[in-house]
């Protein structure tokens, strides 16, 4: 096995297009840049480089030997800075996005916890429902609500989303309380727009897939706004409990035809592929896991 300097050495040379190039970004002499190649040479027993007074090209070896040094001379940069990566403090400045109402409600207060364990960090953090471009807009991390996620990225997922079929206890009593999908016919069923379905509700019951027509006296398209209808105790809606867990916990909401309405969506943390992922973002994403988990503390009883 060659001397691992040696063949840095020969890739910089490469590189620069000439050994005082090479020397200089390497801190060296000239002539010690010349001895390093010269040896290397000798120990392959093979010509690497054509030198002249004017003019210095790379052999048909030299090319060859050259591209695997290249590739060696970055595995091991890589292996040092995934090293560094794992030991070192998350520093610098995070630039996270975070949808709308998950982000405001869910993420947002978590972050004196995560800033107080990271003193060598800031966050810069964009509230947003668009699906933001990481790349061409310089994000380390997006945290979205999803049900299809962008093949460019690599996802980590947080939490599931669980919706509920809920209204007040008093619209309940008003109104009496669906025991199967087709009861919603008698209901005031308030619709969210942003779905882009709209008047027509799907669940999933022993039988398959079942989709029902609803209306009612409202439509809009803010999960949060709609939330607070419901609250009103104007009628009842889908929901994600991670708006109405609270109220669900504290009674100020109850559910009905739980059993009829899967997991379709999670709350995934976004961040594009690389290799050694950067202990800021390794952090943050610890994190968030920790925080909201598998079990996320929305949907306790």
């Amino acid at each position: 096995m060659q001397d691992l300097n040696l063949m840095a050495v020969y890739a910089h040379v490469v590189d620069s297009g000439g050994f005082s190039a090479a020397a200089r970004r390497l801190g060296m002499s000239r002539s010690a840049v010349s001895k390093a190649v010269a040896k290397l040479e000798r120990t392959l027993g093979a010509r690497l480089l054509n030198r002249s007074t004017r003019h210095l090209s790379v052999t048909e070896a030299g090319a060859a030997f050259a591209e695997h040094c290249s590739r060696i001379l970055d595995e091991a940069i890589e292996a040092e800075q995934a090293v560094s990566s794992l030991l070192g403090q998350p520093r610098g400045v995070l630039k996270v996005a975070a949808s709308v109402a998950f982000g405001t409600l869910h993420v947002a207060p978590a972050l004196a916890d995560f800033l107080g364990r990271c003193p060598e960090l800031d966050i810069d953090m964009t509230i947003v429902d668009r699906a933001v471009d990481l790349a061409e807009e310089g994000y380390d991390v997006a945290v979205r609500v999803a049900r299809e996620l962008p093949p460019n990225l690599v996802a980590r997922r947080l939490a599931p989303v669980r919706r509920k079929l809920c209204a007040t206890p008093d619209y309940f009593e008003r109104r009496g309380i669906p025991r199967i999908p087709q009861d919603l016919a008698h209901h005031n069923c308030l619709d969210y727009t942003h779905s882009g379905e709209h008047g027509l509700w799907r669940f999933t019951g022993p039988e398959g897939d079942i989709a029902v027509p609803v209306s009612g006296r409202l439509r809009i398209n803010d999960d949060e706004a709609l939330s607070q209808a419901v609250l009103g105790g104007l009628g009842m809606a889908l929901l994600p409990t991670f708006i109405i867990g609270k109220d669900l916990q504290d009674g100020r909401l109850r559910a009905a035809l739980s059993e009829y309405i899967p997991v379709e969506r999670h709350v995934y943390a976004l961040y594009l592929p690389t290799r050694h992922l950067p202990a800021k973002v390794r952090a943050f994403i610890d994190f968030l896991l920790e925080r909201f988990g598998p079990d996320p503390y929305w949907d306790r009883d």
